[in-house]
């Protein structure tokens, strides 16, 4: 029953009602009275599957096998390093609940070990089967709600998106668009890189994406989060460009009050502040070599030690990095470490630049329309056709970023009720040479008919104005109208010569 390689299923009545699959415990422990008295406690239960193992490295063995639902941990002299089975199952089970137990002279020990391995609780000897019973089954409830509330919080951040993206009548924002998160796109080319960040998402493994400046890297990093087993974890981000080493350090590792000139006090760190969770580093190809040391240990043991600190921590933390250069050409020049680049592409998106998927830009800029007419206060109904082609045509060196910019001082300057026209348009754009083409109108779906009239009137009517040079006698003439009645038209469209 106490041998480290078979493991015992036991099997009671009375469960908790908390559990609908069975959990696995796996109960570290030399001491004979200890193993009964947890086997005689938990055989009471139903649904529990019982691994015995005497020492650590056999329990680190059972981790690499076996699903392990909770850990009774035994606490031996030699249990103390940093790559205990404890340790270690905070890394390769993050749903895997730890509960730590000691000697009663060990308990400061007992405590330390408990904090550095974020386990449940710690006990101390000798413990009672209806101490067991009742703490066991704790820690399965509380992992279960936590479960449940991963979970019901997905569902919450989903329903959100679903407000912010649908329209008043439940329609979708531009038909074709496609959504990850944040990330809206219609293209081929994205919806390729959306397909392997889902992938990437459900493994857990370090990201690296490479993109322009502008086109999305913290968006498709947050989407990865938010759609990881690591969702109910924060996720915090660094920019690692124009920062000193000692001052990066002192952002990702932490450091302890007086470790230099100006620390008042302790300092988390993000690595320690998101375990659990994801760390977004964008700008990493602009870390310097000898801080590509500290950050490829973090990457290969977890090692944390705040600046100041003798102390050696851990932390569970996702790492997504980001570069806007080739990283392969700098390790092929020295300048960037070829072990550490190997760590951080465990999957390696491209995200490519606006101007090579411009079938984006018509449902990015409609996104950008709604999103910055709700910030005025204004209704403005889209763009029309020759202001999307301009926009097609621009090659945006600054990417979805400039996109956005611009949308946002058009929609500023749009008329209520109106459309986005050529005259809203930054000069540099406006005077971007387009294919000959017929000009129509960019509507949106989900407007009523009578805007998309009014849209084609305010079209005609500028046609003509621009035809007969802003003749209003000859435009008149020309559609039937009265001079006051074009006039009226012109003031309502707010339309202006030039």
């Amino acid at each position: 029953m106490f041998a480290d390689t078979d493991p015992a299923i036991i099997s009671g009545n009375g469960g908790p009602s908390t559990l609908s699959n069975i959990s696995t415990v796996l109960i570290k422990s030399k001491d004979k009275a200890l193993t009964l008295s947890a086997s005689s406690a938990l055989s009471e239960l139903d649904g529990y599957r019982l691994i015995f193992c005497e020492d650590d490295n056999s329990a680190k063995s059972r981790l690499d096998e076996v699903n392990v639902d909770l850990i009774l941990y035994d606490v031996d002299e030699d249990d103390f390093g940093p790559d205990n089975a404890l340790a270690r199952s905070r890394l390769s089970h993050t749903a895997c609940w730890r509960i730590v137990i000691c000697e009663k002279n060990e308990m400061s020990c007992g405590a330390q070990l408990c904090e550095d391995t974020a386990s449940y609780l710690y006990l101390a000897k000798p413990v009672q089967e209806q101490q067991i019973r009742i703490v066991v089954k704790r820690a399965l409830e509380h992992a279960e709600l936590s479960r449940r509330h991963r979970i019901l919080s997905r569902e919450l951040k989903l329903s959100l998106d679903d407000e912010i993206f649908n329209d008043e009548e439940g329609g979708s924002v531009q038909g074709g668009v496609s959504r990850f998160e944040r990330l809206v796109y219609a293209s081929p080319k994205m919806a390729e890189v959306v397909a392997e960040a889902k992938v990437a998402a459900s493994t857990g493994m370090p990201v690296l994406i490479r993109g322009e400046t502008g086109t999305g890297k913290e968006l498709l990093a947050r989407a990865i989060h938010f759609n990881s087993d690591r969702v109910n974890s924060p996720m915090h981000s660094q920019n690692c460009g124009g920062v000193s080493d000692d001052a990066l350090y002192s952002e990702l590792f932490g450091h302890m009050r007086g470790a230099f000139p100006g620390a008042i006090a302790d300092r988390l760190g993000l690595f320690r502040a998101a375990d659990g969770g994801t760390v977004f580093l964008d700008e990493v190809s602009e870390v310097s070599p000898h801080f590509q040391v500290a950050l490829l240990r973090f990457l290969q043991e977890g090692e944390v030690k705040p600046l100041g600190s003798d102390k050696t921590l851990y932390s569970n933390v996702r790492i997504i990095a980001a570069s806007n250069r080739s990283i392969e050409e700098m390790v092929e020049k020295g300048s960037f470490r070829r072990d550490l680049y190997y760590r951080l592409r465990g999957f390696q998106l491209e995200l490519p630049p606006l101007r090579d998927r411009t079938d984006d830009i018509p449902v990015l800029t409609q996104f950008f329309v709604e999103k910055y007419a709700g910030v005025v206060g204004r209704r403005v109904l889209g763009v029309t056709s020759d202001v999307l082609k301009r926009l097609e045509y621009y090659p945006f060196p600054g990417n979805v970023r400039e996109l956005e910019s611009e949308v946002q001082r058009m929609v500023a300057v749009a008329e209520q009720g109106g459309y986005v026209a050529l005259r809203h348009l930054s000069e540099k754009i406006a005077r971007t040479p387009i294919e000959n083409g017929e000009d129509a109108a960019f509507v949106p779906s989900g407007v009523t008919l009578k805007d998309k009239v009014e849209h084609l009137e305010q079209v005609v009517l500028t046609k003509a104005l621009e035809a007969f040079h802003w003749n209003q006698s000859k435009v008149a003439e020309e559609l039937g109208l009265s001079r006051v009645g074009l006039a009226n038209k012109i003031k309502r469209y707010g339309l202006r010569k030039g």
